[in-house]
């Protein structure tokens, strides 16, 4: 996929035009863009229904090929502890109530 320039990627946010565009358009353009292109709160929204599980936003940082092979079917959905396992043991504070 070609990829957008800094200035290329300011003017699409700004035009819009993925406000028109399904969960799956958008996930499919930016998913593959080293920009982002889309409000990040719009990608997460979409991401989370194409892959129809919540999406945490460490997994982009951590794990952002792992979701790419999620969403093209190559792995199986992570499990929630899979998830809690990317974060590195010095980063991991658990809360309980």
């Amino acid at each position: 996929m070609e990829q957008l320039s800094k200035e290329q990627a300011i003017e699409f946010c700004e035009s819009e035009k993925w406000k028109d565009w399904s969960d799956k358009a958008i996930v499919g353009f930016q998913l593959f863009q080293k920009r982002m292109c889309v409000p990040f709160s719009v990608f997460h929204a979409a991401i989370e229904k194409v892959l129809d599980r919540p999406v945490y936003t460490h997994e982009f940082g951590l794990n952002y090929d792992g979701i790419v092979a999620e969403y093209l079917g190559k792995v199986p959905k992570p499990s929630f502890e899979d998830i809690i396992n990317m974060i590195p043991e010095d980063k991991l504070i658990v809360v309980t109530v």
